[in-house]
């Protein structure tokens, strides 16, 4: 099985068969991204169930799901015999989007988290690379509509945030690493609110990418200019065309709007409905700070003294022009028949 392949389970006995009659599994996180931290990581588990037939299943019945994955895990948890620590998130709920727990071995001083996501089978089996077919997420911006909810279902989008990542090369990879471990330092002096780790991810990756696509490169050099990006977080407009574009009319509609809210906006790759970067200004200007306060740190001077300049990295993306060349066409080509059609009736 290739690395981005999906991974294929029968029903486990334990679920009712009113539930479920298929599941398919897909493996996400920091560990399949290649991006763990040392003596930490974490995975999600999406669960693609053939039983929610649209997005409002997974809002209102991802419960059902959870609720049987919770008591399996407590049963597992009382057998004396599993040479591995299992924790149930406390603060679960029963239509709670995702069932967190952690697994330790105690004497390999251990963790890994887990996420359990139930989720929607949108994209069914789309050939990764390929483009997925607008009408999906044409479909996906009018279910949010009509239900109300922000970024609810990025769930259903998780190979395809995973395959954005993981074609990169290691050196990119290793500086998401110090990335999201700067981040955990910040994390723990600052507390909550703080911008969400994988919209540093995604800013890491935009960096890399503005600034050259290099295979080599100087890390202090990365590191700066993502911690620059993050100074001027009142300026960020990013977004990607790899999965959507502007090519489907509703799609375009939808971009542009979310393309004018406030900075900053960090638009998922994968889903057009999600800004990583989310309405937490006062998260991010906490991050600033704190960037700032680490740009005049001695690693980011060389031995002589002189300071390791950033990359040269727009903080924003061009949105392109519409086109309104063929609606003027179309105008003057009707004007033209009627200017016809009314002499010749006369």
């Amino acid at each position: 099985m290739d690395s981005y392949s999906f991974q294929h389970l029968d029903c486990p006995a334990w679920l009712p068969l009113s539930l479920v009659t298929l599941i398919l599994v897909f493996q996400g996180g920091s560990s399949r991204k290649g991006t763990t931290l040392k003596g930490w990581s974490d995975a999600d588990l999406v669960v693609f169930l053939d039983s929610f037939t649209c997005f409002g299943d997974q809002l209102n019945r991802r419960g059902e799901f959870t609720k049987e994955i919770k008591k399996l895990l407590f049963e597992v948890q009382r057998d004396r015999h599993i040479g591995v620590k299992i924790e149930v998130h406390s603060s679960w709920s029963p239509n709670h989007r995702a069932l967190s727990f952690k697994l330790s071995a105690p004497d390999q001083q251990k963790e890994v988290k887990f996420d359990v996501l139930p989720a929607y089978d949108l994209l069914g089996h789309v050939c990764i690379p390929r483009k997925p077919n607008p009408q999906f997420y044409a479909n996906l911006i009018s279910e949010r509509t009509s239900l109300g909810k922000e970024d609810e279902f990025s769930t259903c989008f998780t190979e395809l945030q995973l395959y954005f990542l993981n074609w990169r090369p290691t050196k990119l990879k290793s500086l998401i690493r110090l990335v999201k471990h700067w981040y955990q330092l910040c994390k723990e002096k600052l507390g909550d609110p703080l911008p969400p780790q994988y919209a540093l991810e995604l800013l890491t990756i935009y960096a890399w990418e503005r600034g050259g696509r290099l295979t080599k490169f100087n890390t202090a050099q990365g590191f700066r200019t993502v911690l620059e990006l993050i100074t001027k977080y009142k300026q960020l407009l990013i977004y990607w065309t790899v999965c959507y574009d502007f090519q489907h009319p509703e799609v375009s509609k939808y971009l542009r709007r979310q393309l004018k809210k406030p900075r900053p906006v960090i638009l998922d790759p994968a889903n057009p409905t999600g800004n990583i970067a989310g309405s937490n200004p006062k998260g991010w200007r906490r991050l600033a700070g704190e960037a700032a306060a680490w740009l005049r740190y001695p690693c980011f001077k060389y031995k002589d003294g002189f300071p390791v300049c950033p990359w040269d990295v727009p903080t924003e993306v061009d949105i392109p022009s519409q086109n309104y060349f063929f609606h003027i066409i179309c105008l003057i080509f009707w004007l033209l028949l009627r200017l016809i059609f009314g002499k010749h009736s006369v």
